[in-house]
């Protein structure tokens, strides 16, 4: 057992969520006025089925056939209550991808950085300044 302090004592969602949170922290600093209404959320895996079903692939991030995002627009929930742009982070296939433990941080920066730069209609490297 690890105490409650220590980075061995986080799941694995845990540690991730962390990891996107320090990604997001400098892009979120730069660029808070035109983020302020967009939302960055993580799930699990992504839901196959609505790709499968015809559902437009536009704002997803893929690494061959499995997303590793999605960019979803402002819209309307089926209660008809507004809903707030979101960038949807799929933990699981981002791991699988990430070879190395390492690699996972740069991997995550690398995909916010691409998604972000979607919803704000700019490059990507304008928005990347290491």
């Amino acid at each position: 057992m690890f105490p409650a302090s220590l980075p061995a004592a986080s799941s694995r969602s845990e540690q991730f969520d962390a990891i996107v949170v320090e990604a997001l922290e400098p892009i979120e600093a730069r660029w808070a006025g035109e983020l302020d209404k967009l939302d960055v959320a993580v799930d699990e895996v992504p839901d196959v089925r609505r790709t499968a079903r015809g559902e437009s692939g536009e704002g997803v991030l893929h690494d061959g056939e499995v997303p590793l995002s999605r960019l979803v627009p402002v819209g309307v929930d089926r209660n008809g209550v507004p809903t707030r742009a979101r960038i949807v982070l799929y933990r699981r296939p981002l791991e699988a991808r990430a070879k190395e433990p390492g690699e996972m941080a740069e991997l995550v920066h690398d995909v916010l950085i691409e998604q972000v730069a979607t919803y704000l209609g700019i490059d990507p490297e304008t928005l990347d300044e290491r």
